[in-house]
């Protein structure tokens, strides 16, 4: 399964600004940061991501072709700010959401949708 279009439109406009005053301190939410990878442009967007140990799961709920998820694995890392703390992911890749890699509090929303974005967290 894949979030419509028109719901991404409208959460690019209108939820992802009320998301990013509470994504960087409450968890599971976290706020990406990356580079774009033609525009050279910083972004900061909202998702939901759970940690087991070093490891990071992002459900790909708008599925893997999002600008943002190329941005972070052509670039090989991207930076994370969970629970007020800044981190870096390094080695990004993308597993079907059946994986036993996928971190245990994110396997149960992972059934509804394709992929998972997973990466290791390093101080940042």
């Amino acid at each position: 399964m894949k979030i419509p279009r028109a719901v991404t439109r409208f959460n690019k406009a209108v939820g992802n600004p009320i998301q990013r005053q509470w994504a960087p301190r409450l968890a599971p939410w976290a706020m990406i940061e990356h580079v774009g990878r033609k525009t050279g442009n910083s972004y900061s967007i909202p998702v939901l991501a759970w940690v087991d140990d070093d490891r990071i799961s992002i459900v790909l709920t708008y599925g893997r072709h999002t600008d943002w998820v190329r941005n972070v694995t052509a670039a090989g890392q991207f930076g994370v700010v969970r629970k007020s703390k800044h981190y870096t992911v390094v080695r990004p890749r993308i597993i079907p959401s059946d994986s036993p890699d996928v971190a245990s509090g994110a396997r149960l929303p992972a059934r509804m949708f394709d992929s998972v974005l997973i990466g290791t967290m390093v101080d940042g």
